[in-house]
């Protein structure tokens, strides 16, 4: 049986996988419309990225279902629950973090872009979101913990 691709480099496997739902025995299926979302998303973000870094790019999380989203503790207006946002990670070591967060930032079209963590020279992880060209917001944020709480300041 053919995988099911959301794009050339993303399967829908891939984009729905979580630990946690599995564990949990949550389901993790997006609806057609958040699947619209998703392969839109991989596209516009993820494809041009990937042929910049020019290897592969670990997806943590892609889409949430709302009950998994609550599972792990995600915000409850996260853009992971309709299929809008992704966070990557450098594990393949192509570029790093801070590189691939630089690349979006000044190449391509978002919503959100988070530096997750970390420290000054590199994110744990880059949260990404895509909306539509009329409806992007261009925020880009940096995540960081303080006296237990995470913060976002704007940078």
């Amino acid at each position: 049986m053919a995988k099911k691709m959301i794009s050339k480099h993303v399967s829908e496997k891939e984009a729905i996988y979580s630990s946690t739902a599995l564990r949990l025995g949550i389901d993790n299926e997006p609806t057609k419309k958040e699947l619209v979302n998703m392969q839109i998303l991989a596209e516009v973000i993820f494809e041009p990225l990937r042929e910049w870094v020019g290897g592969p790019i670990k997806i943590n999380s892609f889409f949430r279902s709302v009950k998994l989203n609550s599972a792990i503790g995600g915000s409850k207006n996260s853009q992971h629950c309709n299929g809008r946002a992704i966070d990557i990670d450098d594990t393949f070591g192509h570029k790093t973090n801070a590189e691939m967060f630089n690349y979006i930032k000044n190449n391509l079209d978002f919503d959100q872009l988070i530096w997750e963590f970390g420290n000054n020279k590199n994110p744990n992880w880059l949260h990404v979101s895509y909306m539509s060209a009329d409806e992007n917001r261009q925020i880009v944020l940096k995540a960081e913990k303080i006296k237990g709480k995470t913060i976002y300041k704007v940078i």
